[in-house]
Order: C-alpha cells, then structure tokens, then sequence
C-alpha cells in the first residue's frame, strides 16, 4: 500500500512540475517578445532558420509538416519550441554510452555467408530482406534454431516460468513494462532464487513505461536481490523530448541458447489474469539455438552502455554451456531498431513483406497511425489483387490512438484494405505474416512512436513452422473480430476535426 502511495505521489508532483514548467516557457517567450522590436525580431529570425532546418532535414514528410504548421502559425514561439523540443534522438549522454558500447560488441554480429546464399538460390525477394537487416540493423540470418509461436500472454507465460527455472548460468530480461501481480511476482521469485544461487541475472526495464507501476528506484530493490538491475532513460520531471525515446523491446535471454520475445509484458492484464479492455489478446515467439545470440547482443549493447560490465562477451554464445545441434526450422533472424539513425529498420521490414506480398498479408496491430509511405505500400499491394487484412482492437486501451486510429480506415478501405476490430477485447499483438513464407514477431506497433522514436525488436521468419502458426493465428482472431464496414464509418463533425488535428501532430508524439 505504501508504495502504491509513492507512485501516485511521484505521479502527481510529475505532472504538476511539467505543467508548471510549460506555462513559464510560453509566459516568458510571450513576455521577452514583447520587451523590444530586436527581441521580437530575433525569435522570428530562429523561426525562419527553424522552418529551414526542418524542411532540409532527412525526417519522415509527416514530421516535417508537423513542426511546420506551428512555426508558421506562431512565428515568434514555434521556432523556439523546435529550439527546445525538436530533436528525435536521445540524449548526447546517451548517445555517446550506447555507441561507444556498441563499437565493443558490433564486430560479434559476424554472418556466416553460406546461409544468406542458400536464402538467395529460393527467393530474391527474401535474400534482399534479409541482407538488409544483416547490413542495416548488424542482424545475423541463423538456422540451427527452434522457434515457438504462442498465440496469447497466458500459453506463454508457462514457457516462461519452465525455461528460467531451467536456468544453470544467466538470466537477461529487458522489458517495457513491469508491474506487481502473479505474472511478475511468479518470476521475481525464481530470479532471486538463481540470483542467490550465484546465476548472473540482469534486469533492465523503461522508467516511464514503469512510471505509474513501480516505485521511484525500484532498481535499488532488485540489487538487495542480488539481482543486477538498471531503469533505462530515468525519467526526469523536466520537459524535454529525449523522454520520448523509450525502451519498448521485450527481451528474456536464458543460458544464451534460449530467447523469448513479442508484445508481452511482465503484467497481469497480459496473461489474462487481471482484465482491463476486455480480453487482452497477445503473442509472443520462443527461440532455441544460434538466433538467439541477436537477443543476446540487443541486450549486452544497452547493458554495458548503462552498466559497463563485460569485458567479453563469449561467455554469452548460444553453445558456451550447451553443445546442442537444435535442427533448422527455417530461416530464424532476430533483429533490433534504434532512434540512434535514421533507419528505420521496423518500418522497412514491414515495407519489405506488404512490397513483395503475391497473395495474402495479414497483421496485427494496436495501434494504426501511420505515415504515406504505408499507407501507400498497404493500398497499392491491395490493388495488385493482394489480400491485405489488418486486425485492430475494438475496445482501445487509449481513446486519442484509437480516434486516430480509426481516422485511416476509409483510405485504407478505398484502397481495398480489409480492416477488422477484434471484438473480444484489446489486440496488443504486433505482428505480420504473409504467403505461407515470411512472419515476423515482435515489439514494433504501426505508429510513429514504435517506428520512429523507441528502442524496439522482432524476429524474422522464413520458411519456420512458427509461420504457419501465425497464419492459423491470424486466421481465427480474424473469425473473432468485426470487420469494419461504411457504415462504421458515418462522420461526424467533431469527431472528424479532432482527427484531422490529431493526425497533423500525431509524429511529434
């Protein structure tokens, strides 16, 4: 009961100290504007110089456009807001740890040549994705590896518990989101009697994504544990767009041979043990074998960039405690996406399946705010006589995405996209599979936030049993779901402006 008194108190000075701080920042650009013609002048003067930054800059359309808006329309504020708020990668502090961490583990992304040459001999389109993910995003392409696909938060959660009572030798988890509950009360147990064992269990969760969940220096707590354990991007009661950069991926390495990952967090809601919006439908994927070795690096690159720990990292190979030949079940090829670039690796897959679909692309998504160039991608391919399908939530977590949400389907619908709400509940499933041959799994919704500003993951499958799996998924959440129909789709004038404003903003946030 304490803590959750800390919470809402951390909660409630938060809020006020970022409100009070907007109002003094319009107070005094408003009040030093009107001081003298010179200083009148000069905001101008960073307005016109703002407006150019952003026009020549390398950003999506739909972000240029956004700030551009504003500066024009208030020329004395808006260039100083794109002064304070225009930047899209973290912060230079941590810029500068995440390189310099990387710079230690990149050379280990090594790729053994023969598997993307077999990829090649079977499919053009196929090789192309996967050498860009090897070349763009340091991803390895592996076989030698098993992988499960699970269908839902609870069918997962028991793996889950199996595999790290299984472990002999480390423990790594990176998540999004944490919070006290069964789920998480279940694995904390285990973590601290193999953390009390002498295991090298490691922690790492997003402070925001955990702001209204977990105490302030819950971090402290797991180090008492014997748990190692670090807040990624501590969240400071100071307004500044670098909070925007988050740590979405859900990462869980045991004994460096065995992997999960997907849109499950470690919270009740997502194993159907407590219920928020209905059902909570999810999915999540497991790996045994060389591909998890990608997860692996995912997490020792922001570790050691937080934590420098490792001096080496060999002791983490899949085969260091397990000789083991798994069997190749297709081609398995985990994968990471940063804000540090401008490559934008999760967008790009997406963009790579829906371009080469012949036949059919199914997908899963909470949330659907997307730029021109999937929406463009989506509609063309439906065109071309692909059945394009996507399954959205019904019963939306958040009202704002949900409105904009909803304010793509007559595009996508015009376009011949079929659009459906799963009627159950909530989808926070994030995933895409398409002609019996590729699927990927992972963290990356079709939003702006995922595909541009967070830390996010997913895997890439071709030719696996899991992509099969996530068709027959796929096929029956879509039996379940309402598909979207014109006449869902009156508008109303209201509803229709707050869209049309929501969707002008919709890549600054």
């Amino acid at each position: 009961m304490k803590s959750k008194k800390m919470i809402v108190y951390r909660i409630l000075i938060v809020g006020a100290l970022i409100v009070l701080q907007v109002t003094w920042l319009v107070l005094s650009l408003i009040t030093f504007s009107n001081v003298s013609p010179a200083i009148n002048a000069f905001f101008r003067i960073i307005s016109i110089g703002a407006l150019f930054v952003v026009i020549n800059s390398r950003q999506n359309p739909a972000y240029k456009l956004a700030w551009a808006v504003p500066i024009l329309i208030f020329p004395l504020l808006g260039g100083m807001m794109f002064v304070f708020f225009g930047t899209r990668q973290p912060s230079r502090k941590l810029r500068e740890k995440l390189n310099a961490s990387w710079e230690k583990i990149a050379p280990l992304t090594e790729q053994e040549p023969d598997i993307i040459e077999e990829v090649g001999r079977e499919s053009e389109t196929v090789y192309g994705q996967v050498r860009y993910l090897k070349d763009f995003a340091n991803a390895p392409l592996w076989k030698n590896t098993q992988t499960k696909y699970f269908k839902s938060g609870e069918e997962n959660f028991p793996y889950i518990v199996e595999e790290l009572k299984k472990a002999e030798h480390f423990i790594f988890m990176e998540y999004f989101i944490i919070a006290d509950g069964r789920m998480w009360d279940t694995i904390l147990g285990i973590l601290k009697e193999k953390a009390a064992a002498g295991l090298d269990v490691r922690l790492l969760y997003d402070d925001v994504g955990c702001l209204r969940l977990l105490p302030q220096g819950y971090y402290e707590t797991m180090e008492e544990f014997g748990i190692k354990c670090e807040a990624f991007n501590p969240f400071v009661p100071f307004v500044s767009v670098v909070m925007n950069n988050r740590d979405h991926r859900k990462i869980l390495v045991i004994d460096g041979d065995v992997g999960f990952t997907g849109g499950i967090n470690l919270a009740d809601e997502y194993i159907n043990e407590k219920e928020r919006f209905g059902y909570w439908k999810d999915t999540g994927i497991m790996l045994k074998g060389d591909a998890v070795w990608n997860l692996t690096v995912m997490f020792l690159h922001i570790w050691n960039a937080l934590r420098p720990t490792d001096a080496s990292f060999g002791n983490f190979r899949p085969h260091t405690y397990r000789q083991k030949d798994y069997g190749s079940d297709g081609y398995v090829q985990p994968y990471g996406d940063s804000p540090l670039d401008f490559e934008n690796v999760g967008e790009n897959v997406y963009l790579n399946i829906i371009n080469t679909a012949k036949d059919y692309v199914y997908m899963f998504t909470p949330y659907l705010i997307i730029d021109n160039e999937i929406m463009t991608a989506l509609t063309l391919a439906a065109k071309r006589g692909v059945d394009v399908r996507i399954v959205t939530p019904h019963i939306p977590d958040k009202k704002t995405a949900f409105m904009l949400t909803q304010s793509y389907y007559e595009q996508l619908m015009d376009g011949g996209v079929k659009i459906y709400e799963f009627e159950p509940g909530f989808i926070h499933a994030k995933c895409f599979v398409c002609d019996d041959r590729v699927a990927t799994v992972g963290t990356v919704n079709l939003d702006y936030r995922s595909l541009y500003l967070h830390f996010e993951c997913g895997v890439f499958l071709y030719r696996t049993s899991s992509v099969m799996d996530v068709k027959q998924d796929a096929v029956e959440t879509i039996k379940k779901s309402i598909p979207v129909t014109r006449d869902m789709l009156k508008p109303v004038l209201q509803k229709v402006l707050i869209q049309a404003i929501l969707k002008l903003f919709a890549p600054l946030f």
